[in-house]
């Protein structure tokens, strides 16, 4: 079972590339980052992480994901390193699909595509996506950019996106293209995995819940004449008194999360992470 680290890497936060050099010198397979485009400051939706629907504050002062995890990609030679998520919903496909394959051809290949559709409307809605559309246009945008890194003159016709026949070079190490992990919960987003993507990475990682999902995918796989072995099974937020659980349930992959400050209380952490799962 592989481990990988997240932060909400911001301009308060352990730099990127101290941060990766950190992590691969201790023996971690990847590095993960989130990513807020940005963040209005007027909104009805409520943050469903806190009870009172209150944001943190590092939500507010995230780091464009692509350029901290190119900046990473130069400081290692090992280290994958992740979008946990990418907000597909607010980015051109034609501009993102050209950053992915240059993230993964620098990178000689590491780059992890972790997607959502996201949960906050107002965010994406001045973007031009409506929210009741978000899975729609998330995966038309996901096909045409598949179309966009395995053909050389690419084309794609939607209900959402529409891209005449064109180049879009440099295409990425990995083919047919990095593995795209579905990072929701629910049991749309398993079938979405089973459909149309390479893996699961939920937020949810209690054991009970991952093993209730595992089950749900094997059956969704089987009835779409899909080989289960082909859906990589990861754990965002691993619960670190399960990881025995996990190893049990098959995952893949566990990211555990790093406090959002300085290298003074990081590096520490990722010491105590690392003793932690070198047992």
């Amino acid at each position: 079972m592989k481990h990988g680290v997240f932060i909400f890497a911001t301009d308060l936060a352990i730099d990127p590339i101290s941060l990766a050099r950190a992590a691969e010198e201790r023996g971690f397979e990847s590095l993960w980052v989130p990513e807020h485009v940005h963040m209005p400051v007027d909104r009805e939706t409520r943050f469903p992480g806190t009870a009172d629907g209150s944001l943190p504050d590092e939500y507010r002062r995230i780091h464009d994901p692509f350029v901290a995890l190119g900046a990473a990609a130069g400081a290692t030679t090992e280290l994958k390193l992740g979008t946990g998520i990418c907000l597909v919903t607010e980015h051109e496909p034609i501009a993102l699909a050209k950053q992915i394959a240059s993230l993964d051809m620098i990178s000689g290949g590491r780059f992890l595509f972790g997607i959502g559709a996201g949960w906050l409307a107002e965010e994406m809605e001045p973007l031009g996506v409506r929210f009741a559309d978000r899975w729609k246009v998330t995966r038309e945008r996901i096909e045409a950019m598949k179309v966009m890194w395995s053909e050389d003159e690419a084309e794609y016709h939607g209900e959402f996106v529409e891209i005449p026949k064109t180049y879009v070079i440099p295409k990425p190490v990995q083919q047919p293209h990095p593995p795209i992990l579905i990072g929701a919960g629910s049991k749309w987003a398993r079938q979405r995995v089973v459909d149309w993507a390479d893996g699961w990475i939920p937020n949810i990682a209690a054991p009970r819940f991952i093993e209730r999902g595992i089950q749900d995918l094997q059956s969704r796989a089987a009835e779409a004449g899909r080989d289960f072995d082909s859906i990589e099974i990861d754990v965002f937020g691993a619960e670190e008194d399960a990881i025995e659980e996990y190893e049990r349930l098959g995952v893949d992959r566990l990211v555990h999360r790093l406090p959002p400050v300085g290298a003074e209380g990081v590096i520490p952490e990722l010491d105590r992470l690392a003793r932690l799962i070198g047992g």
